[in-house]
């Protein structure tokens, strides 16, 4: 009996012993290694959409809206975009502007020396020819003075159809007004955020740019003789049409910086424009305009004239062949010098260019006054800086040369003082 109680004591102390050691001695698993996928970022709408089932069928609102702030996004940086490849052409034309100019002032000067040369080289060998001589020297100075006459014909005609000189100014002014279409372009894209119809505007002034001072000479070059002068018009047509309502102002209360006092300033000033400044360089343009076209023609006509007379020149004719070929040359070689040298021709396309100048600033005022919602204009007061700096005057000068013009009207009198004092 006690042996049995023994063995179980011993059974049983063994059976525990190895619970412990169980419970004790934990049996080492084998490591697993998870792969964890490179997840992208989705969002619950994006989850559900992928998976199968009814989800599919859950309209998603958040997608849409986000869409449409990156379509809107796109829009305005895009305006951007357009807006800094229209300033990269501006600068492009600036450049080609600015060489052609430099190599048409070239031409001028080196064509001016070369045709005197030629002409006064001529008229000497006419002069030596009239003191009287014989034999193959005599000959030779002749055939040498008329092919020299000839030559400065062609040189003028080809010379006085291009004007050099106005070529020059007219490379000038687009240059210029290059420079001031890169300069509203860049503000626009500093101070503000561009829109389509920033980016459309753009487009439109540098076309009509192009338009107005062409770069090749043949097939587009602007007429050089024509009937009367006509302003330059460097800026495109408006071709929005504003109904032109009437508008109150109580008293003088402003809306928008205008009055009733300022729409009438402008106008004043827009009949100063009118009947003193462009009426004025329209005549000053139409009489130089006439000057260059009697140079032009009796420039080639007088060595025409030395290169018949140095044809004749010899014994038999006595000398009066050789003085008309001398003669002649030497008026040539004058009125060439005085048309090329005094630059006609760059003095009518500057007045040519000041006539538009003040039929932009009048279309510009007009088109602002016939705005009837006062809110859609440019700041009254703004506006009226902007008037008076490019005329060259204060806004008290401004407003002074407005009151002239309304008590002239109403006396009948003619105003004595000009609307711009940088011209």
């Amino acid at each position: 009996m006690a042996s049995l109680q023994a063995s179980n004591f011993l059974v049983s102390s063994s059976s525990s012993s190895k619970q412990i050691h169980a419970a004790l001695s934990v049996p080492k698993l084998p490591s697993i290694w998870f792969s964890v996928p490179n997840v992208q970022t989705r969002n619950l709408s994006e989850e559900l959409n992928t998976r199968g089932g009814f989800f599919n069928t859950i309209p998603v609102e958040k997608n849409a809206i986000r869409t449409t702030l990156l379509q809107e996004t796109s829009s305005v940086s895009m305006a951007t975009l357009q807006l800094y490849a229209i300033l990269e052409a501006v600068a492009d034309r600036v450049e080609m502007h600015k060489n052609i100019g430099e190599q048409r002032e070239n031409w001028n000067s080196l064509l001016l020396n070369s045709t005197n040369m030629i002409t006064l080289t001529a008229a000497t060998m006419a002069g030596v020819t009239a003191t009287g001589g014989a034999g193959v020297s005599l000959l030779g100075l002749k055939l040498a003075s008329t092919l020299l006459f000839s030559a400065a014909t062609g040189m003028l005609v080809m010379m006085n159809k291009l004007q050099p000189s106005q070529l020059v100014e007219e490379q000038r002014n687009a240059t210029r007004l290059f420079k001031q279409l890169q300069s509203q372009i860049q503000t626009l894209l500093a101070v503000g955020s561009p829109s389509k119809e920033d980016v459309k505007d753009a487009m439109e002034k540098v076309l009509a740019l192009d338009k107005a001072y062409p770069l090749p000479l043949l097939g587009v070059m602007l007429e050089k003789f024509p009937e009367s002068l006509e302003p330059a018009v460097w800026w495109p047509k408006n071709q929005s049409q504003k109904t032109n309502q009437e508008k109150h102002f109580n008293g003088k209360v402003k809306s928008n910086g205008w009055s009733e006092e300022l729409e009438m300033e402008m106008r004043e000033v827009v009949e100063v424009i009118k009947r003193k400044d462009s009426e004025e360089y329209e005549k000053l343009g139409n009489k130089a305009l006439k000057m260059n076209k009697v140079l032009a023609s009796s420039g080639p006509l007088l060595t025409g004239i030395a290169a018949v007379g140095s044809a004749f020149m010899g014994s038999s004719n006595g000398p009066w062949a050789a003085i008309v070929a001398a003669v002649a040359g030497a008026l040539a070689s004058a009125v060439n010098t005085f048309e090329h040298g005094v630059q006609v021709g760059m003095v009518f396309e500057m007045y040519r260019n000041n006539a538009g100048f003040f039929k932009l600033m009048q279309e510009s005022i007009e088109s602002t006054l016939a705005e009837s919602d006062v809110d859609k204009r440019e700041n009254g007061e703004l506006f009226e800086t902007k008037v008076a700096l490019q005329l060259g005057r204060s806004l008290s000068q401004l407003r002074d040369i407005a009151k002239k013009s309304s008590y002239s009207r109403i006396e009948g009198s003619p105003i004595d003082e000009f609307a711009s004092k940088l011209f």
